[in-house]
């Protein structure tokens, strides 16, 4: 069985951006040959509290992927970061997935345990409980992305085509 796959990323939303890392980086493994077809890509997704979480669930409730990988920017991090939870006010969800068996030996990922209270923390906590609400059996991971440069681009992609070959 095919295992079907949701990767989200997000637009630019600050004027100094010339692309989102999170875009960038699904961009890049969109290009990546051998990656499976049952891969959908929901790309650019505009950086707002509302529309952001509405178009993802309602892609996955269209889609019933088996597993979501949200991805967003984080400019101040210099490794790939998944996180491990997501806060609404004093609501806390965290991610089903074995993070510590997830990243072994992977070496420019690390866990977060900080989603960062903006749009992306939004999205994770949404995407999440609406999981949880729904019964699904659907993973879902929130991957953040640092700035993708000529000296760790080509490390990023790797670490984060190995995490999802682990989640497919």
């Amino acid at each position: 069985m095919t295992t079907k796959i949701l990767l989200t990323s997000f637009d630019t939303w600050l004027p100094h951006q010339e692309s989102n890392s999170s875009d960038d980086l699904l961009a890049k493994a969109s290009q990546i040959q051998s990656l499976p077809d049952s891969i959908i890509f929901l790309r650019k997704l505009p950086v707002d509290f509302q529309s952001a979480p509405n178009l993802a669930i309602a892609q996955i409730n269209q889609i019933q992927p088996d597993t979501v990988i949200c991805c967003g920017m984080a400019e101040s991090r210099q490794k790939l970061t998944v996180e491990s939870c997501a806060c609404c006010e004093r609501d806390l969800l965290k991610t089903t997935v074995d993070l510590e068996q997830l990243i072994a030996d992977l070496p420019t990922t690390e866990i977060s345990h900080e989603a960062g209270k903006f749009v992306c923390e939004a999205l994770y906590y949404a995407v999440l409980k609406h999981l949880a609400d729904s019964l699904l059996s659907t993973k879902c991971i929130f991957v953040h992305v640092p700035v993708l440069t000529a000296d760790n681009a080509d490390k990023i992609v790797a670490d984060f085509l190995l995490i999802l070959n682990r989640l497919s």
